[in-house]
């Protein structure tokens, strides 16, 4: 392999600083104040088929165990906010979708975590699921929003958007009108022409009937703001066509992205209680032989992973700065003509009566020009 370990930790600490930090911070916090909704921020977006792996990529990334079940997958929208510090912290909020009431929203927004404690952060999720009001009997998909930050001293600055996985027909458990919303909210993130799409690809199934490549596609024709992951390459028979043809993919020789591609091996059911650091050795070792070894060092794993992310969504919010600047600056100007034709405020009682009687008096002066 092309790179060292102590290349991964240079690029990983070159990457940390508190600058970098800070710039993720203005548009985390821009986003937190629903500024994303009149104008696109810059992010990194993890789709993909359900079951392909999307959230063991998250687990990978941010090093803590979600809480999952083999028939129950992503349920909503999951902001992931990653930032170092010297000691481990967590902090859990809901953004309501709009289809919620007053009430409702006002509920959401009021949601407090039981504890801090981040070993507990399975628990801490599945509280905040509740409040959503998710479950495998009720409610199945929710367009509100899960944000999480998580601190730690081994946390690198990233932030990700887990959706939903694309599934293509109906079950007992989901509906065909829960993959259309789905979809659609997929789609409506991938729309974005400031996200990242990170396209999540399973090794376990054909990739010519996974569709999430071919909706990034849709929207990003030329490849310019994609990146492909393959996970499970563990399941493909050692020198078979199916590796032989997943590795041409990881190469970038046969779907090409501008980002490229990255595998990673993420716990299957039988590693299920496998530590971090155990799930990390293992990794390392399955990467070490056969034909993995012909990629470079930094598409393989999640050592390189973290800090390639790290420098994708930097330079990507460096990039978009100046244009979005000018769509808030365009925004600002726009609201303040549709004040101004709005007219003085009127917030007090005073200045309400004060506009009546003007209005009156107007209307006084064209009835007797009128009549005269």
């Amino acid at each position: 392999m092309a790179q060292t370990e102590d290349g991964f930790a240079k690029a990983t600490s070159a990457l940390q600083s508190s600058e970098h930090g800070q710039l993720l911070d203005v548009i985390d916090h821009l986003r937190a104040l629903g500024i994303d909704r009149q104008v696109p921020l810059p992010q990194l977006v993890v789709c993909g088929d359900q079951s392909s792996g999307k959230s063991s990529v998250l687990e990978a990334v941010a090093g803590v165990r979600f809480p999952t079940k083999d028939t129950l997958c992503t349920r909503f929208a999951t902001e992931l906010i990653l930032r170092r510090s010297t000691s481990p912290s967590i902090d859990i909020k809901i953004r309501p979708s709009h289809d919620r009431s007053p009430d409702e929203q006002a509920k959401l927004l009021a949601f407090e975590l039981p504890c801090d404690n981040v070993d507990q952060f399975p628990q801490l999720v599945e509280a905040a699921k509740e409040a959503i009001g998710i479950d495998e009997h009720s409610k199945r998909f929710s367009e509100d929003v899960l944000r999480v930050e998580l601190s730690g001293p081994h946390q690198p600055h990233l932030t990700l958007v887990d959706l939903p996985g694309v599934f293509h027909s109906g079950t007992k458990d989901q509906s065909l009108d829960e993959a259309k919303l789905v979809k659609s909210l997929v789609q409506r993130y991938m729309r974005n022409k400031r996200s990242i799409i990170l396209a999540v690809v399973s090794a376990k199934n054909d990739f010519a009937n996974q569709i999430v490549t071919q909706m990034a596609r849709t929207f990003d024709p030329k490849g310019l703001r994609t990146m492909g992951i393959v996970t499970k390459p563990d399941t493909l028979i050692p020198g078979s066509d199916s590796e032989h043809a997943f590795l041409r993919l990881l190469k970038n020789e046969d779907v090409v992205f501008r980002l490229g591609w990255h595998v990673l091996r993420n716990r299957d059911f039988n590693m299920k209680d496998y530590s971090t650091e155990d799930r990390d050795k293992e990794e390392r070792n399955f990467f070490s032989r056969g034909i993995w070894t012909s990629l470079p060092a930094d598409t393989v794993g999640i050592d390189p992973l973290k800090p390639r992310l790290s420098d994708i969504l930097r330079k990507q919010i460096i990039s978009v700065l100046p244009s979005m600047i000018g769509d808030v600056e365009r925004g600002i100007k726009d609201c303040n003509a549709r004040l101004h034709r709005l007219g003085d405020t009127r917030g007090t009682l005073q200045e309400q009566r004060q506009y009546l009687i003007r209005i009156s008096q107007r209307f006084s002066i064209l009835i007797k020009a009128a009549m005269d």
